[in-house]
């Protein structure tokens, strides 16, 4: 007979830390401000996890404190439709905040956290 390994449990320590450096990032996210998926799971280590962050933003209990409305796609999309309950409700709060939305996207260039370096100034 074959030996067989059972997989390790999903909720181990650094799955926890994981979790706990997400909700970090996205306590941060400051008001009137947008970042995307892939940066905040940048910003908390984990790598190219973008579809990671929308699975645990999906997971969020209804009534939550975190701004999960701040977040955004790469192109500054929201992913919610505008038909749901929660896309109206990302939308209402993001114009309470001042950002403004058209055709379902936000302008990373303006409203974009954090910040993009600056150009750096062309060196001889």
């Amino acid at each position: 007979m074959k030996d067989r390994r059972i997989a390790p449990a999903f909720n181990t320590l650094a799955d926890d830390e994981r979790k706990a450096a997400f909700f970090q990032v996205l306590a941060s996210i400051p008001p009137g401000r947008v970042t995307s998926y892939g940066r905040i799971a940048e910003l908390a280590g984990l790598g190219r996890g973008a579809r990671l962050v929308g699975r645990w933003l999906g997971q969020l209990p209804e009534g939550t404190q975190l701004p999960w409305h701040r977040v955004l796609n790469s192109q500054g999309k929201l992913s919610l439709g505008p038909d749901t309950p929660s896309g109206r409700e990302q939308r209402e709060r993001l114009a309470a905040e001042g950002i403004l939305v058209r055709n379902d996207r936000v302008n990373l260039r303006h409203y974009a956290w954090p910040e993009p370096p600056a150009p750096s100034q062309g060196q001889a």
